[in-house]
């Protein structure tokens, strides 16, 4: 697919401030870990992720994404009465029924005349809203939409540590399902897509690509549809060796297509955003992908797996810090469950970004190539 008229306009990003080490996660587990007679520091040595952050309990996902949808409308001084579309595309919801896209279309004070509606495609919600507002635009259905989500981590990672702990069949074996688990965050991010004649930034989304690999939809998977309010009440079950194994060469077959489409070779790459599982899968992905691991940007040693906004705030973040520049080539990759892989592409210019001070610091002085 090819776009000759979206832009990606801005970001906007709220983040908790309750931040939970790994090293906290293990004291919870002591049980388990006495139990089985883990070493300490074990689960970040497998993981990479050293802390993760946690909303109040209680919080609703429509009410942190109305925060990140303001600020990426301000971030940008657009208009909010030209937004003809609006997009809620995270795993986690209000409720099953309304879609929580309609709270925040209230919240924002959108137009009346302004499309809205759920997306849920695990962790490539917010990619298939961009590729949704993006072909809009093409068609001339809108000037302008916006796309937000906005993931809880509380729940799953707390009764997944609760069933750990209680359960005493369990062997060194068994826990590996559970793992993954143990890594999500918690995290809101909205994307501005407009069109390049209303756009200030000139910011491209120039095309992709998709694949669908669904013979492996099992690898990954909650019980029945409970994923609710501020997280999902039951345990995750997770082949993480087979899902990253296979994810991987998703991508590789995804990566020939993008590059056909969009005319690029891997050297004009100059930079390069990707779902944020951990430093393990990064590896393989980019040694499956024969690309330079340099050029990308991580955040999942500090924010875990915030699923569906995981790319988009990375994505928000590098732009902050400096790492991506004026007429970078940048690749989205994003690998999901199910398996599914979107790759979009797109000349970068400058796009503004609104995170109050939810982003420390420290992060933004050092840029840090993933590893």
């Amino acid at each position: 697919m090819l776009f000759h008229n979206a832009c990606l306009e801005s970001f906007g990003v709220a983040l908790p401030q309750e931040i939970i080490t790994t090293a906290d996660v293990e004291k919870r587990l002591e049980p388990l870990y006495d139990r089985l007679r883990l070493p300490e520091g074990r689960l970040e040595l497998i993981t990479g992720v050293r802390e993760r952050r946690f909303w109040s309990p209680g919080t609703l996902p429509s009410e942190k994404s109305i925060v990140s949808g303001n600020r990426a409308i301000e971030a940008a001084n657009f208009d909010r009465g030209q937004i003809g579309a609006m997009i809620h595309a995270s795993v986690c919801r209000d409720h099953l029924e309304p879609a929580t896209a309609c709270a925040v279309h209230h919240g924002l004070g959108l137009p009346a005349d302004c499309q809205i509606f759920d997306v849920s495609n695990a962790c490539l919600g917010l990619m298939n809203g961009v590729l949704l507002l993006s072909t809009m635009i093409e068609a001339g259905q809108i000037k302008a939409g916006l796309v937000v989500g906005t993931e809880g981590s509380r729940q799953l990672v707390e009764t997944t540590i609760d069933e750990l702990n209680a359960n005493e069949t369990l062997t060194r074996k068994a826990i590996k399902t559970a793992i993954a688990s143990l890594t999500i965050g918690s995290g809101s991010c909205a994307i501005l897509v407009t069109h390049r004649d209303v756009s200030q930034t000139g910011n491209r989304i120039l095309g992709g690509s998709v694949y669908a690999n669904t013979q492996f939809h099992e690898l990954c998977h909650s019980g029945a549809d409970e994923a609710v309010a501020s997280g999902m009440q039951p345990l995750m079950e997770t082949d993480s060796e087979t899902l990253m194994r296979e994810g991987c060469d998703t991508g590789a077959k995804n990566f020939k297509s993008f590059l056909s489409k969009l005319d690029w070779t891997r050297d004009k790459i100059g930079k390069t955003v990707c779902h944020q599982v951990g430093p393990a899968h990064k590896k393989m992905m980019f040694d499956s992908l024969k690309m330079d691991v340099t050029k990308d940007f991580a955040t999942v040693e500090w924010l875990g797996n915030t699923g569906s906004v995981a790319l988009p705030i990375t994505a928000a973040v590098g732009a902050m810090s400096g790492h991506l520049q004026s007429d970078d080539r940048v690749g989205m990759f994003g690998i999901g469950s199910g398996i599914n892989c979107i790759m979009l592409g797109n000349v970068w210019q400058k796009t503004p970004v609104a995170a109050g001070d939810d982003i420390p610091a420290e992060v933004l002085s050092s840029v840090v190539p993933s590893v």
